[in-house]
């Protein structure tokens, strides 16, 4: 990783706390631990984590940049969809992961301009210092609209309006999975001699051994194939399953329905890692100082979303939703000849292209008791590729 910025020294001693703290873990487990533990510690292990540490993540100064970073009219764009599930179930939003409060900023001030406030704006993200950061973001942007604004601990019981997580499931911990001549085996992390991290393989079990049987045989898998599996991501969709009385859940991310998951094409999976605005794809680099995603099985999402009683409302491309839900019509409300226009169209740009977010970037909706079709999949819906 000679080509990466090198850490400043502080950042490294606290890299270096994280990976003693993970290697304690793997030592007192007898030597090994599933990959999804790995990557649980590494995102949210309390104070060394990736999203549970101070260090700043997002926008320019950050490791990467998320939709709502690029332009306030990915908000603008989201709130008439935002806007229709609350009309069809409760004026109530929540905001799963919500980063650094940008897309909140944006979508109270557009529904505020709607004439569609929410009663209520709750966030539910488990690290104190993006909850703080959350709140300087929507302080500034809209300080009269703050008060609307709750932070939870948990997922409420039960729940009416309208849920929204940008990036949340790719940042869910997966377990990777190596389909084998002799069999189906889980790859997890071990020590080598020198206790860094190194990959050690054990046969797979339970939910997990199930999943990869399933998905090796759908996919007709050949024999050195490897891959990710997310439990954690099926396991949440499903708890909604449960908790969801009348609304609809609204998840953007990047993947890709099963059969494109796992083509023959990415036979060593999705895993990628973020640092400085680096792509790479070593998950045991600088512990604590990089993002480690992998994509998601939108198959997955929704199989585990209908087996908790959801209907599946709508699958499509993130260009396609936000053509749909009408980011050119916001876009043409900038005069135009002026910088604020020609900013916003160059990140319009990067949002629809497929070449850039437009086609990588999938919007699944899942919901309950919501009838009639929802704008952001009125044309384009590509449910039936699920």
């Amino acid at each position: 990783m000679n080509n990466l910025p090198p850490p400043a020294p502080e950042a490294l001693a606290h890299s270096q706390r994280l990976h003693r703290a993970i290697a304690d873990a793997i030592a007192a487990s007898g030597g090994w631990i599933s990959f999804a533990r790995c990557m649980a510690m590494l995102l949210y292990a309390p104070g060394l984590g990736y999203y549970a540490a101070g260090a700043r993540k997002f926008g320019a100064a950050g490791d990467f940049v998320t939709a709502p970073e690029m332009s306030g009219l990915f908000g603008g764009a989201l709130a008439r969809q935002v806007a229709q599930v609350m009309a069809l179930s409760s004026q109530i939003i929540l905001e799963v992961g919500a980063g650094s409060g940008r897309l909140a900023a944006d979508l109270l001030l557009a529904l505020e301009a709607a004439q569609s406030l929410p009663e209520r704006y709750f966030i539910l993200d488990l690290s104190a210092d993006l909850r703080q950061r959350q709140y300087e973001t929507i302080a500034a942007a809209a300080p009269h609209l703050v008060a609307r604004v709750e932070w939870l601990d948990t997922l409420p019981e039960h729940f009416s309006g309208a849920v929204v997580a940008n990036e949340l499931l790719d940042a869910m911990p997966a377990e990777i999975v190596a389909w084998r001549e002799d069999g189906i085996f889980e790859r997890g992390v071990g020590l080598d001699a020198n206790a860094g991290f190194t990959w050690v393989e054990r046969p797979a079990s339970g939910a997990l051994q199930a999943a990869a049987t399933e998905i090796g045989e759908q996919c007709q898998l050949p024999p050195g194939f490897e891959s990710e599996i997310s439990l954690a991501s099926r396991a949440w969709t499903a708890e909604w399953g449960h908790r969801l009385v009348r609304g609809a859940l609204l998840l953007i991310d990047y993947g890709f329905p099963r059969r494109e998951f796992y083509h023959q094409q990415r036979g060593r999976g999705t895993l990628m890692c973020h640092y400085r605005h680096h792509a790479h794809p070593d998950p045991f680099y600088l512990p604590g100082l990089q993002d480690v995603t992998v994509h998601v099985d939108f198959t997955a999402i929704i199989a585990a979303g209908h087996g908790a009683g959801l209907d599946l409302l709508g699958y499509t491309s993130q260009g396609q939703f936000l053509l749909n839900c009408g980011i050119l019509d916001l876009l043409a409300e900038i005069p135009g000849d002026t910088p604020d226009y020609i900013r916003a169209a160059g990140a319009v740009n990067k949002l629809l292209m497929p070449h850039e977010m437009g086609e990588l970037f999938k919007i699944i909706a899942l919901g309950r008791d919501i009838g009639g079709e929802l704008h952001g999949f009125a044309s384009g819906d590509q449910s039936h590729r699920l």
